[in-house]
């Protein structure tokens, strides 16, 4: 795709889940994630400049720069242009800063690895996921055709995405698919086909008359006025020295846990979700009174209501398990949460919980509120969301890459800096990376996770970054010796 010049004048409000990021960022968790292909080759930096320049053009919504209004905030379009840079920083370093006006994502090496990073009020995971392949897809091309002899001069660089216009359209600025799907509409404005199946399915019955879906909570300013209906367990520890993320990266083969979940008769993610809770069990040694641990799990809406847009478009399910209160085998957990996680993470509950969350966002008395008093607000909800959480996990699932990249890539993985602990899993090449992100500097539980997928016969290799003074130090004696 060939980009237009720049419009200055393009201005887009931020979506409905991508507000509460600005509101909720703090210096331990800026709400930066981060995307990582692991080449078979150390990479080069000018070719990666080359490829990431190809990339940045097919993608205007990475162009742009966020802007504070009055009364919200505003993604708009800019010229600025981005530089791949030797990752000097730690992992999810923060990248928006209110005072400069820059761009809302960094592209990183470090010898086989092309980074990433992105502010979450940019894009979600799946769009990152995009950019990526596009990355590093045009990135191996241009190598490949470098090291060919009779390489022609111009290399055609196709995307890994379609290349129509309707696709290069949406991956622009404009397309807000929460609006699109689930902001009440004028009198006869047509709904959506996709929306309307889901109402037509139940979500569309009056709140009143639908009891709740075990482990839904009410949504909104409710929550805040309603005392927790179990003591739910939280994960305390020390703060990492200058508050960067602390990370830690499990690899083992895809088909050895996938194995695992299948003979509980569940999904990986509810399997190693279940896994997380014991491991969280195991190094606390005892829960006291607060033996409910809970889960929050985004889901990728694109799965029910068909988007092209690389913006933020996902809602959370939150699963819970009481320690005390039945059978706690690994499997009967897993099973129970399978059981949890499937209707909350349908179609109907989604377009119903959406909805209820739009309309909140479109009150008329909430749109004349100013920004600063609306991020009160949404700080506020936030809060009110932690204290029901334990942890949060994340799978973005089996990645397949276009050829050449498919062939010359190995480990793919993410995380995201975090205000608790955290996992976020993917596959690729038949190995799963589960890399485990928390404000603290224990890995007590990571180290438990990792003994139980042992004892189940799981070959499993450990990376971690160093963030204690200690670590610190002793790193650097090594690099100075």
């Amino acid at each position: 795709m060939t980009r237009e010049t720049p419009t200055r004048d393009t201005w887009v409000r931020l979506d409905n889940a991508s507000n509460i990021f600005l509101a909720a960022r703090t210096e331990s968790d800026p709400k930066v994630f981060r995307v990582v292909a692991e080449t078979d080759h150390e990479v080069d930096p000018l070719i990666l400049q080359d490829a990431l320049d190809h990339t940045y053009d097919r993608y205007p919504l990475y162009h742009a720069v966020l802007r504070r209004g009055i009364f919200w905030y505003y993604l708009q379009d800019s010229d600025l242009r981005p530089a791949v840079s030797p990752e000097n920083q730690h992992t999810c370093a923060p990248i928006y800063q209110s005072d400069r006006r820059n761009l809302l994502f960094r592209v990183v090496y470090h010898r086989r690895r092309i980074t990433l990073e992105i502010f979450h009020a940019l894009s979600d995971g799946t769009g990152a996921l995009w950019f990526l392949t596009d990355l590093v897809g045009a990135y191996i091309r241009l190598r490949e055709a470098g090291e060919q002899q009779d390489a022609p001069t111009q290399v055609d660089l196709p995307s890994a995405h379609p290349t129509d216009d309707v696709a290069d359209a949406a991956l622009g600025l404009v397309p807000d698919s929460f609006a699109h799907y689930f902001r009440r509409r004028n009198r006869g404005e047509a709904i959506p086909d996709e929306v309307e199946a889901a109402r037509e399915l139940g979500a569309s019955r009056p709140e009143a008359a639908e009891p709740r879906l075990p482990g839904e909570r009410p949504a909104g300013l409710g929550r805040l006025l309603r005392p927790l209906e179990k003591r739910v367990y939280r994960v305390q520890g020390t703060r990492t020295p200058d508050n960067r993320t602390r990370a830690v990266e499990l690899t083992m083969p895809a088909s050895e846990v996938l194995a695992l979940a299948r003979a509980e008769g569940v999904a990986v993610t509810m399997y190693l979700t279940a896994m997380f809770f014991e491991a969280i069990r195991r190094s606390a040694g005892d829960l006291g009174t607060a033996r409910t641990l809970s889960a929050s799990v985004p889901v990728n809406l694109r799965q029910f209501f068909p988007s092209m847009s690389p913006r933020n478009f996902f809602a959370t399910v939150r699963v819970e398990h009481t320690y005390g209160e039945g059978t706690d085998d690994l499997g009967s957990i897993s099973r129970a949460l399978e059981a949890q996680f499937r209707p909350l993470a349908s179609a109907p509950s989604l377009a119903r919980k959406l909805g209820r969350l739009i309309k909140l966002e479109t009150m008329p008395l909430l749109r004349i509120i100013p920004r600063p008093l609306k991020d009160s607000i949404l700080r506020l909800m936030n809060w009110g969301n932690n204290r029901g959480l334990t942890v949060a996990v994340s799978n973005l699932g089996r990645v397949v890459l276009p050829e050449p990249a498919e062939s010359r890539v190995g480990r793919m993985l993410f995380h995201v800096s975090a205000a608790r602990p955290q996992f976020c899993a993917m596959s690729h090449g038949g190995l799963l990376t589960v890399s485990f992100t928390s404000p603290f500097s224990e890995t007590g539980h990571i180290r438990e996770f990792a003994r139980q997928l042992t004892e189940r016969g799981v070959d499993v290799s450990v990376a971690a970054a160093r963030v204690t003074e200690a670590e610190l130090t002793e790193a650097a004696l090594a690099g100075a010796a």
